[in-house]
């Protein structure tokens, strides 16, 4: 009789650590669950504020491109331009730079000569990248990117748009574009540069 109550009272013990196991498995389950949904936001975080970063390093080179560009025009270097078929550098020794007579494009089917702005490197159908070339102090390149440096140097181009309404300036299109650390980081810039003629005509007495 002893040895029957015995087995009688074995089987809900082993019926409790059953439930404790299964329990014990369904935390770890969660548990496993959230670990990866947390790893997963992490890695998602950190590919965001990446581009983030590549991105604005990308309009920060283009935007010094640009400003090179302004500079340069300010330096006493107007007129009305010439074509435009290669792809010049204002950091060689010594500098080539010029105005283009072409402008570029902003529709999507750009003339046998002209390159559209959106789609760099500026490559007109018909011909070579054109542009100028241009690095930033300190800016290092690398085709296989990596901490501080870029994929490629930027490129300014610049076009003349004609005098200003009051015909005291003359306005120039100033478009830049700039890669960062990858060549899927892409900046785009522009802006409408005015230089005021050395002499007014103020009409006679």
């Amino acid at each position: 009789m002893k040895r029957a109550g015995a087995r009688r009272c074995a089987g809900p013990a082993r019926k409790g650590r059953g439930f404790v196991l299964v329990t014990a498995l369904l935390i770890l389950l969660v548990l496993s669950l959230l670990s990866a949904s947390m790893f997963r936001s992490f890695a998602l975080q950190e590919n965001i504020a990446g581009s983030t970063r590549e991105k604005q390093r990308a309009f920060h080179s283009a935007q010094s491109a640009l400003q090179y560009g302004e500079w340069w025009l300010a330096q006493g270097n107007g007129g009305s331009g010439a074509a435009c078929t290669v792809l010049l550098d204002a950091s060689a020794a010594p500098p080539t730079t010029q105005i283009c007579d072409t402008a570029l494009l902003s529709t999507s089917v750009p003339t046998p000569n002209q390159a559209q702005i959106t789609m760099v490197p500026w490559i007109p159908p018909a011909g070579a990248e054109i542009g100028v070339q241009y690095t930033p102090g300190q800016l290092a390149t690398s085709a296989n990117g990596g901490v501080n440096t870029y994929s490629d140097r930027p490129r300014f181009h610049i076009f003349p748009l004609g005098p200003d309404p009051s015909g005291l300036s003359q306005l120039y299109q100033v478009s830049a574009w700039a890669y960062g650390g990858h060549t899927n980081a892409i900046s785009v810039v522009q802006s409408v540069y005015s230089i005021k003629g050395g002499v007014i005509d103020a009409g006679g007495l």
